[in-house]
């Protein structure tokens, strides 16, 4: 598949492991970390443990892939990467795209994800450092 246009990426750090991260990742997106399930409007497209979780979905005015990508910076320090890579085909795709990245409403879904990425963090424990 054609690589889709890149849209932005939002980052947090958080003073955990890399395996508790990632479990804190799955709790928030995709319900239970031992048996995840897509969002509504995604498919999990990829799901390295530990690493990376991509969400792809389409539509008919958008192509769209929400990656996360975690990053190992100390045994106990993960920096949590939020990728956005989007196509909007045609006249209709072009006026989703205003609603939806124009309007700022992507970006805020985005960093309330991070948001409670990283309260689900401190919750089990683990203290986070908003980038």
């Amino acid at each position: 598949m054609e690589r889709l246009p890149y849209i932005d990426e939002h980052a947090t750090t958080i003073e955990a492991d890399a395996a508790t991260t990632w479990e804190a990742v799955l709790k928030v997106l995709c319900g239970d970390p031992a048996d995840p399930h897509a969002p509504l409007g995604f498919r999990i497209d990829e799901c390295r443990a530990n690493e990376r979780l991509v969400l792809a979905g389409r539509h008919p005015f958008a192509v769209y892939e929400w990656i996360f990508e975690l990053d190992a910076l100390t045994p106990n320090r993960t920096r949590v990467r939020s990728q956005t890579w989007a196509a909007f085909p045609h006249l209709h795709g072009k006026v989703y795209r205003a609603l939806v990245i124009g309007s700022g409403g992507h970006r805020i879904v985005v960093r309330l994800a991070l948001k409670r990425i990283a309260d689900e963090a401190r919750r089990r424990g683990v203290g986070v450092r908003q980038s």
